[in-house]
């Protein structure tokens, strides 16, 4: 990878400019002159965040003393001027194929060891994994695995819905439709919620039973029926583990929105109170005025918690614990409103840590229920996606696994489809899922990006060579590896704009160029059959990409296939 070019460049522009803080990494571009095969690095001098145009004869005297840069000038493109800094052919290929042949280091961002909270997936106890949900875990676990690789502190947490109104109805379920121990215990998932669909079918058309939900959460609150209440929650974070693991998800910690209950949130009130935030409306709630057309309920007429509460509460909390750097909360679009309110009522309260809260918002997916048009729980969507990715196998002449043996490349492909095709996508766009176009080996999907990790395996397993220890630029000529020595080189640039944008799409879109770039040069620059010394740097060229291939498709959350 390039980044100790990048970290160099930026550190004498520094220099030479007298700026603190020049955001170089962002807008550091290199170029391939496909005409002369020659690279070099561009930097505008002008973008919306600096003007470096009154330094620019400065600028363009700078001295880098190293053996990659030949020479700086001037130029001009597109009505922008900018400063470029040519680089030697040679070294610069030798430098980006011997890095990367050991391992693909991250850029050098200047905020490590920042501490990030991230809180993300977050679904709902005694109730299936909905694909609901999976938007925010797969995007959570990208900023995870993003800020991971960036030498940040991370830590990732889920914050289950086991409390409110919804788990009355659950209870409330199960007693009305009396399901004996044994069953519940055959499929405690689906029972649990068929008995939360049943109640809460039933209150559409009788309030009473409505009422008894809530009397129900109510005697919980006091304290009342919290052992049955435990034994949900362990029924639902066994079944919700099995997804994780599944998917590739892991988390540092489980926090459960009962934790605060009306005891934890006793303190938040009293503050509120303290601060004359409170009032009481009509209707006998207490709230807080978060306009002067608009009240937030924080406290329902019955005395039970909401919400927002329970949020304010645990954001304390967690301002308190971990004295983050910044929190993510990776939820939906339409709870903007929510976490507005939040941050509102944070900074009423005088917590300065409500700034370093930040909402992570997507869109919304349509269309994503099995090709028979049913289920909507992630289970059976993941089983869909797999059995779909074991047909192709079967009918494949190339597929290179046992299919009985059960090596598991089915589901990895079919969750590799799943996962790229939402991480593709710009992340506050609402899209429609569609199985065709997830599916298709020669698009941009993952069933593609594991395609060329495998073949990429393939050509170091089977074509004779040996891989050197030191790359020789001399050997490696051809003006379509200049192409994939550019490819190659330009993962730091997509990985610091995904960064800088948490969006994701950055980073699938510069897979899916290397991926395009690497099979059209296998196309033309073969391995086997050559030369010992030919073919030994040829096999370093492919090496480094899939190393660089591997790393990309990890921090999306995929687990690359050697054979498929």
């Amino acid at each position: 990878m390039s980044s100790r070019i990048r970290s160099l460049l930026h550190k004498k522009l520094l220099q030479k400019t007298g700026l603190a803080d020049l955001p170089i990494f962002q807008h550091l571009s290199l170029r391939l002159d496909k005409t002369t095969g020659s690279f070099s690095y561009e930097i505008p001098l002008r973008t919306p965040s600096y003007d470096l145009r009154s330094q620019s004869d400065l600028l363009s005297s700078l001295i880098i003393e190293d053996d990659l840069f030949s020479r700086i000038n001037l130029t001009r493109r597109k009505n922008n001027e900018l400063l470029s800094i040519a680089l030697k052919r040679d070294s610069f290929v030798k430098q980006i194929l011997e890095e990367n042949s050991h391992q693909v280091t991250p850029p050098d961002i200047t905020d490590d060891n920042k501490k990030i909270v991230i809180d993300f997936s977050s679904p709902n106890i005694a109730k299936p994994f909905h694909v609901g949900h999976l938007r925010s875990t797969i995007i959570g676990n990208y900023i995870s695995n993003l800020n991971t690789y960036l030498k940040k502190n991370v830590i990732k947490l889920n914050y289950l819905g086991d409390w409110g109104t919804q788990l009355g109805f659950v209870m409330l379920g199960v007693d009305l439709l009396a399901i004996p121990e044994d069953k519940m215990r055959e499929d405690p998932i689906k029972k649990l919620y068929e008995a939360y669909v049943h109640a809460n079918k039933l209150s559409e058309n009788d309030p009473e039973v409505l009422e008894r939900a809530r009397e129900i959460f109510q005697r919980l609150e006091k304290g009342e029926g919290l052992q049955r209440w435990e034994s949900f929650k362990n029924i639902t974070v066994e079944e919700l583990q099995k997804i994780y693991q599944r998917i590739g998800v892991t988390f540092d910690e489980y926090h459960w929105e009962s934790s605060y209950n009306f005891s934890r949130i006793k303190e938040v009130i009293d503050r509120m109170e303290t601060l004359e935030l409170l009032k009481v409306d009509e209707q006998g709630r207490r709230v807080v005025a978060i306009s002067d057309q608009r009240n937030l309920p924080i406290i329902k007429s019955d005395g039970s918690t909401l919400y927002v509460t329970r949020d304010v509460a645990a954001a304390i909390d967690r301002m308190r614990k971990y004295n983050f750097d910044s929190m993510y909360y990776v939820v939906e679009s339409g709870q903007h409103d929510h976490f507005n309110n939040l941050v509102n009522i944070l900074e009423r309260m005088g917590y300065e840590s409500s700034r370093k809260l930040h909402h992570v918002k997507f869109g919304r997916i349509s269309g994503m229920s099995t090709r028979r048009g049913t289920a909507v729980f992630l289970k059976d969507f993941l089983d869909e996606a797999r059995d779909a990715m074991r047909e192709q196998q079967k009918i494949n002449a190339r597929t290179k696994v046992d299919l009985n043996s059960e090596d598991g490349s089915s589901d990895i492909l079919g969750i590799s489809a799943v996962v790229v095709h939402d991480l593709k996508q710009r992340r506050t766009k609402d899209y429609k899922f569609s199985w065709d176009v997830a599916l298709d080996i020669k698009g941009e999907t993952g069933v593609k990006l594991q395609y060329t990790h495998c073949r990429l395996s393939g050509i170091e397993e089977n074509s004779g060579a040996t891989l050197p220890s030191e790359c020789n630029p001399q050997l490696l000529t051809e003006p379509i590896i200049n192409d994939l020595v550019s490819a190659i080189s330009q993962f730091d640039e997509a990985v610091v704009l995904s960064y800088q944008t948490l969006e994701s799409c950055y980073l699938a879109k510069y897979l899916f160029n290397l991926s395009h770039t690497v099979n059209k040069t296998i196309q033309e620059i073969r391995v086997k059959g050559e030369s010992s010394d030919i073919a030994a740097q040829r096999l370093l060229l492919y090496h480094s990409t899939r190393n660089v291939l591997n790393t990309g498709m990890k921090l999306l959350g995929l687990k690359p296939l050697n054979k498929m």
